[in-house]
């Protein structure tokens, strides 16, 4: 018999019950692109229990994987929970062993690197339990500590990010770049980054900042008057590794009379900065997004191989390069809706419907 599903998010060690709205209407006819991911794969594996252990849903990569993958989860009828870290290595690892203790099936790494983290994966990996990684390495694929890292290259995305500062502003330019030292796929992008944008003879990368994504909302601010002291009109792109930073940079920004900086994110595609890309009224004018949904399904789909004894996938997601122009076509919420990943990891799991 398939167990019941049931699932709860723990944000304060209160329950709270994420919903999950049906496509649009304008997602569902706009033109679906090719499935790139697998085709085949084991049926629906019964009976888990998994957990996502998220770094900070304040991240809203974070927090719209973690969504995603209880939506999967829910499909498969497997029993769920998700664990706010909130930036907190302490309580990161408090999760971890809780989790251990409840000798769950399987455990996702949500934004925060294994290798911090040795001693609990192994206790884990001892248990039997499956833990699997979104940002969780600096490359995607397996690990010693990783039934698989999911995320899409973070050199491409950086690439991407690097050659937007060319095209848009002016075109000699002084870059700040923007990074969390905590994350190793923070520092792979950065160092990308760094390395293309001094490719350029038009182009001084002023300096590198090292700054907690969960400290956003206090620090940046105050680094905005540092920058501008320092640097003025020097000063004309900020890079940054994620969106979050730039949530806490468009007022800052107006206070000190600086309207022309352009901000470009290497990651990760929240809602909150497709919003203000596409009405054009901040200063970040892009953001190179990863396929959140799609690699929230991807989880549930690696951990339901692992549960049936198989070899990772080895799919690597696409990175979404994301206008104020691309954004004109699509809704912001369905901007990736074209991609047909629940259609196709259903058809694995359930090939004679369900």
């Amino acid at each position: 018999m398939i167990a019941k599903f049931r699932y709860y998010i723990f944000l304060c060690s209160l329950p709270v019950v994420f919903l999950f709205s049906p496509m649009t209407a304008e997602a569902q006819h706009l033109d679906t692109i090719k499935w790139t991911g697998p085709t085949t794969g084991p049926q629906a594996q019964e009976s888990h229990t998994v957990h996502f252990i998220a770094s900070d849903l304040k991240n809203g990569g974070v927090s719209a994987v973690s969504e995603s993958f209880l939506s999967a989860v829910r499909v498969l009828r497997w029993q769920a929970q998700i664990f706010d870290g909130k930036g907190s290595s302490e309580l990161l690892r408090q999760q971890l062993r809780h989790s251990i203790s409840q000798k769950v099936d399987g455990i996702v790494l949500g934004g925060f690197d294994a290798e911090d983290h040795p001693e609990e994966i192994k206790q884990a990996q001892a248990a039997g339990i499956r833990i699997l990684g979104w940002h969780a390495s600096a490359k995607p694929g397996p690990s010693k500590f990783l039934f698989t890292n999911i995320t899409t290259d973070p050199l491409i995305v950086a690439e991407r990010s690097a050659r937007l500062a060319k095209k848009f502003g002016p075109r000699k330019a002084g870059v700040v770049l923007i990074t969390d030292s905590r994350f190793t796929i923070a520092l792979a992008k950065t160092e990308r980054m760094k390395h293309i944008l001094e490719d350029s003879k038009d182009i001084k990368v002023l300096t590198t900042l090292d700054m907690p994504i969960s400290q956003a909302d206090r620090e940046v601010p105050k680094t905005v008057e540092t920058l501008q002291r320092q640097y003025g009109k020097k000063w004309t792109h900020t890079l940054a590794i994620n969106d979050v930073y730039f949530d806490h940079m468009n007022f800052p920004l107006k206070k000190v009379g600086r309207k022309d900086i352009v901000n470009i994110s290497a990651g990760d595609g929240s809602i909150t900065a497709l919003t203000r890309i596409k009405s054009r009224l901040s200063q970040q004018v892009a953001t190179i997004a990863e396929p959140l949904r799609a690699q929230g399904w991807q989880l549930a789909d690696e951990f339901n191989r692992a549960f049936a004894g198989l070899t990772p996938s080895g799919y690597v997601s696409e990175p979404i390069e994301v206008t104020a122009d691309s954004l004109k076509a699509h809704s912001l919420k369905e901007l990736e809706g074209r991609i047909p990943f629940e259609e196709s990891y259903t058809k694995i799991w359930y090939p004679g419907g369900h």
